[in-house]
């Protein structure tokens, strides 16, 4: 058994699970409302700048629709993504076939990267659903695609570095409950810590404020792929898979 098998285990139990189904339907309504609020918002004033034009400067579909949405898509994500990872090792643990798993003439770091990849992949198709949204806009206006192309990449990239952070959670105890929870507050952490940078001032705000994951996606929900983001969320997503196998092979060690 390799990484292509265990992919292809984890990809079939996701989809027999009714929480996969669950969490995207809850995550696909929840974004269709932010994207119809938004686009209401956004008519409303259009309608407002025909009748008197010199209020109408600035008016775009990235600021207005698509921006907003990736920001509350992004925080949706947030909520979901501990529920799509808090079995992938927990259950192992709970059930006892973690000890069967790590039996197996195969590397931990390739059971790991199977699992990734198979929640990643769920994830992904999630994801591709809400293109709708853009695509519907195409079809009434004009907006730019580079933009769009930006703040879908980061959400993949912030997705990934969650899911990486659930993973994570999920090697350190064998109750789901308690892994996504552990994950959800790991999350929420990280993601508001931007907010005590002001207050904090100095080096200490700038590290909190490098620590964010809020704002490192600022820029890719204004359309605009910034290098240290891009960098921030490969990094994050490492580290956290790099957590997750230590986790394992220590496991193995007092197995």
């Amino acid at each position: 058994m390799g990484t292509a098998a265990i992919f292809k285990k984890e990809l079939r139990a996701y989809f027999a699970s009714p929480v996969a189904y669950v969490v995207m339907a809850v995550f696909l309504a929840l974004s269709g409302y932010f994207f119809w609020g938004f686009l209401a918002r956004f008519t409303f004033y259009s309608i407002q700048a025909s009748m008197n034009p010199a209020i109408g400067g600035g008016l775009n579909l990235m600021e207005f629709v698509l921006g907003p949405l990736f920001h509350n898509m992004s925080i949706v994500m947030l909520l979901m993504m501990p529920l799509f990872t808090m079995r992938l090792l927990a259950e192992e643990r709970k059930t006892g076939t973690m000890e069967l798993l790590l039996t197996y003439p195969v590397r931990d770091g390739a059971i790991l990267l199977g699992k990734f990849l198979a929640v990643v992949v769920l994830f992904l198709c999630m994801l591709a659903l809400t293109a709708i949204y853009p695509i519907l806009l195409m079809a009434w206006s004009s907006p730019e695609p580079l933009p769009i192309l930006a703040g879908y990449l980061g959400l993949v990239l912030v997705g990934t570095a969650f899911l990486s952070l659930g993973l994570f959670t999920s090697a350190l105890t064998e109750n789901q409950i308690v892994a996504a929870s552990l994950a959800f507050g790991a999350l929420l952490f990280i993601w508001v810590i931007g907010w005590s940078a002001d207050l904090a001032g100095g080096t200490v705000g700038k590290v909190l404020g490098h620590l964010s994951f809020l704002n490192h996606f600022e820029a890719f929900a204004r359309g605009v792929i910034d290098t240290k983001d891009l960098i921030y969320y490969v990094n994050v997503t490492a580290l956290f898979l790099f957590l997750t196998l230590k986790a394992v092979e220590a496991r193995r060690w007092r197995a």
